[in-house]
């Protein structure tokens, strides 16, 4: 007997009991039913004592009848109103109102069966004052039930132990729903002990019955000894501040920053907290260079592109994949996916698929190389608009190998333009870079050559048809979570322990997401007139050795004491600043603040067009050879086209010299 009752009592019959997360609904359903009794009985005890009831009427109800019978619709009334469907320590104001509409409704239909009795029999079998009582003492048992028990499971939240502690930085509206949301759900593995106050707010108060604090020195004296190492931002707080600015003094601190996904701004809280916030998650570095979102002229790009044939290559890259996605809002006829790498551009193709059911995709594979392949996409297709974004983009590759720059950057750059005078395309888009400006590697001054090709084409082509293809020119700096980009790869150096590798202490870089890269690079299309370079405002350059101090700070770790930070040299062909514009370059403003527009050096297409065929015979040559010599020939006649291009820690700096 005593076996069968351990095995019992193993078993998964009770093993929710004991959970303070949730009880059944037929045992919510029994504690507010077995509480509505009570009410009844008290009201008895309440009418007896005021009224004096000495006898009931001939043609009334007993007690124990008049009690089955208000039980009875207070149970129809609990379950027409689901009162019983919430988790009573989640109450929300909704589920207070739905217990006084079951008891309004109670005792609303028992005064219209005593109404009925009355007119019919001359009496009524269910005492009307006991029923005017019973109605608000069962709400008030039913309500403090429901705050008690809410009351205390936030107290057990708050007090509890074992959950991390956590404040909530601001005080607004979303800040306070995230408090309420920590302090009310059990599954939420943190307890808020108090909010950090916004600027310009005092701390002598307490919000939601947890303290407010003053962003200063001695906040982080409290947190340490109070053991928090965690604060919480809401996305709509992130939107308020400058994340890399205001948030760098909890980094410093080797204070954990937590934010949830994005939920709506409602001006009522219960609003926000009867919505499903989600999952809290680490901030990530790239929520800390972000910007404000950028504002484009819509209509302009939709002029350009609705109902158009739009064409972009290196489709299944970083930036061609975004700009791919960005052109759908716009409703072009039939987006044309041009990509050498058949799985990126399969994957891209399904996704688009996926995403935009109505949208008409061509994927074609093709390599911007192959002039006679570019030629057929042009001559069967007839785009109207095209982004150029296939490029070599990679520094340290390209120093070791310059033909294969010249023939991707230049080659294929001139192909594409090429084609798009033959078969008249309106606006042709090359995406540049920022290590176009005095460039210090191959890379760089491939992509200023072709910047050079496309200028003085459109030179030559507006004096002989000024409807003539518009060629526009696109620079920008990096791009967050671009592949191959710093940001991935010090994340898998800190996912494996470290180190940490960073070139040079002092080297810095610009930033910039790739959303608002596709953004600029559709209104600069709409802004060019032929001929120019725009370059963005790439906002306040980053120290990368600072970025890799927070992304292991991000990542819970202390620099160089849990991961090791080590400096290994700059690569071939890097410098330690980039530049956006050329010393002699200056700029002009456009309609939109942030792209300005690149006043550079002029040249000649007859010129250029000899030294740029001279340059591909040249790379495509030597590419067929095995002697170690002959990258320098084509470095040689890079450096005679782009006499600012000056190498830097690089096999190619004995060219300079000489």
């Amino acid at each position: 007997m005593k076996r069968n009752l351990k095995e019992i009592a193993k078993s998964d019959i009770f093993r929710h009991l004991p959970s303070h997360s949730y009880l059944p609904r037929w045992c919510v359903m029994l504690i507010d039913m077995t509480l509505c009794v009570v009410a009844f009985w008290i009201s008895i005890l309440i009418g007896s004592g005021i009224f004096e009831y000495k006898e009931l009427g001939p043609n009334t109800w007993s007690l124990g009848q008049q009690c089955t019978v208000i039980m009875f619709i207070q149970l129809v009334m609990f379950w027409l109103f689901r009162t019983y469907s919430g988790i009573i320590r989640y109450s929300t104001f909704i589920d207070t109102i739905k217990v006084l509409i079951a008891n309004l409704s109670t005792g609303l239909i028992v005064l219209i069966v005593n109404l009925i009795f009355q007119l019919s029999i001359g009496s009524h079998p269910i005492l009307n004052t006991i029923l005017l009582i019973y109605v608000p003492v069962a709400f008030i048992l039913l309500f403090t039930l429901r705050v008690t028990v809410k009351t205390l499971g936030e107290y057990a939240s708050q007090f509890g132990q074992g959950s991390p502690k956590v404040m909530i930085y601001g005080t607004q509206v979303a800040g306070i729903a995230i408090a309420k949301m920590l302090r009310s759900a059990g599954n939420v593995p943190y307890r808020p002990v108090g909010f950090i106050a916004d600027k310009g707010q005092s701390e002598d108060y307490d919000l939601v019955g947890l303290p407010v604090h003053r962003l200063d020195e001695k906040l982080f004296i409290w947190m340490e000894k109070k053991g928090v190492k965690n604060i919480i931002v809401s996305p709509i707080k992130m939107q308020e501040i400058n994340p890399a600015k205001d948030l760098q003094v909890f980094i410093d601190h080797n204070i954990h920053i937590l934010t949830t996904p994005y939920f709506t701004q409602f001006h009522d809280t219960d609003q926000i907290e009867s919505q499903r916030i989600g999952r809290i998650e680490s901030i990530q570095i790239e929520d800390l260079l972000e910007r404000p979102q950028i504002q484009i002229e819509m209509e302009n790009v939709r002029q350009i592109i609705q109902n158009k044939v739009v064409l972009v290559s290196g489709a299944a890259g970083s930036i061609g994949s975004e700009l791919v996605r960005q052109i759908q809002q716009y409703n072009p006829q039939v987006t044309i996916l041009l990509e050498m790498a058949e799985s990126p551009l399969h994957d891209l193709t399904m996704d688009l698929k996926a995403k935009y059911p109505e949208a008409r995709f061509i994927p074609i594979i093709a390599d911007v190389r192959n002039r006679n392949r570019i030629e057929q996409i042009f001559s069967q297709m007839r785009p109207d608009v095209v982004y150029h974004a296939a490029a070599y983009k990679h520094v340290p590759l390209m120093e070791d190998f310059p033909n294969e720059a010249i023939q991707a950057n230049v080659l294929g750059t001139k192909n594409m333009a090429d084609m798009a005078v033959r078969y008249g395309v309106q606006r042709f888009v090359m995406i540049s870079t920022d290590k176009a400006v005095n460039p210090t590697n191959i890379m760089g001054a491939s992509k200023r050559i072709a910047e050079i090709y496309v200028q003085s084409l459109f030179k030559k082509l507006v004096k002989e048809n000024p409807d003539c293809t518009k060629f526009i020119t696109t620079r920008f700096g990096n791009v967050l979570g671009s592949n191959g980009s710093v940001i991935p790869y010090f994340k898998k150096q800190i996912a494996a322990g470290g180190p940490v590798t960073v070139t040079h202490p002092d080297i810095i870089r610009y930033f910039m997401t790739i959303p608002e890269a596709c953004c600029l690079v559709m209104e600069a299309s709409t802004l060019g007139q032929g001929g120019e370079i725009f370059i963005f405002d790439m906002g306040q350059p980053v120290k990368i050795a600072d970025l890799a101090k927070n992304m292991i700070r991000l990542a819970g770790f202390t620099p160089n004491k849990d991961i090791d930070i080590v400096f290994t040299g700059l690569r071939p062909g890097e410098k330690l600043y980039e530049e956006l514009l050329n010393q002699k370059e200056t700029t002009l403003p456009t309609s939109n603040p942030k792209i300005m527009i690149a006043r550079v050096r002029e040249y000649d297409f007859e010129a250029v067009s000899k030294q740029v065929e001279d340059l591909i015979e040249t790379s495509a040559a030597t590419a067929t050879t095995n002697l170690a010599s002959t990258p320098f020939t084509t470095v040689r006649k890079m450096k005679q086209l782009v006499p600012e291009f000056i190498s830097n820690n690089s096999i190619y700096e004995q060219l300079d010299n000489k």
